[in-house]
């Protein structure tokens, strides 16, 4: 949709190399912003006092004017979805063009199923506690499979949560140790 994915962060390049090879790789360029540190950051005005920069996304459009910005917690997922839905409105004829989207229906089911994705900090927590108690599950990359997203939304009332976990069919929303161990036993 005419538009180009660009990570910044304020971390030295080694770091940002070591960050994106634990995610098996990033598709779009990573841009360090280490010196003068959080240069970018600060006139973005997410620069925190302690040097470390907010977890933001913007939308910029063509003539440089900010047309979208979302700032939120660090450990939280951004919403693909709704910055999709920002670009299609910032620039419609290009939304005109986009492929039609398939959604795909068929998701596991029985057992213990988690909705996560890599980078994900409570999915991390999860997969680990998971296998601290030999249980066996089965993982959905939230952004690899399609309508993974949209389900999880309909489950969190709105929201997209990771982890979610569909246990059998009950649903667990966030990595919440006591909830998982009663449904789990």
């Amino acid at each position: 949709m005419n538009a180009q994915v660009l990570g910044i962060s304020v971390d030295h390049i080694p770091v940002l190399t070591a960050w994106t090879e634990g995610f098996g790789g990033i598709n779009y360029p990573l841009l360090s912003d280490f010196w003068p540190h959080g240069e970018v950051a600060q006139k973005y005005g997410i620069l925190r006092s302690e040097g470390h920069s907010e977890r933001a996304l913007f939308i910029v459009d063509r003539d440089g004017i900010i047309q979208y910005i979302d700032i939120h917690d660090i450990d939280d997922l951004p919403d693909n979805e709704v910055l999709l839905n920002e670009l299609r409105r910032i620039d419609p004829e290009a939304a005109a063009k986009e492929p039609p989207r398939v959604e795909e229906t068929k998701f596991p089911s029985g057992g213990i199923v988690m909705y996560c994705s890599k980078w994900c900090k409570d999915c991390m927590k999860a997969r680990e506690w998971l296998r601290a108690r030999n249980l066996k599950y089965t993982e959905v990359d939230i952004y690899a499979t399609p309508g993974a997203t949209t389900r999880i939304r309909e489950w969190a009332g709105g929201a997209l949560v990771t982890p979610t976990f569909d246990i059998d069919g009950t649903i667990i929303l966030d990595f919440d140790e006591d909830k998982l161990a009663e449904v789990l036993g």
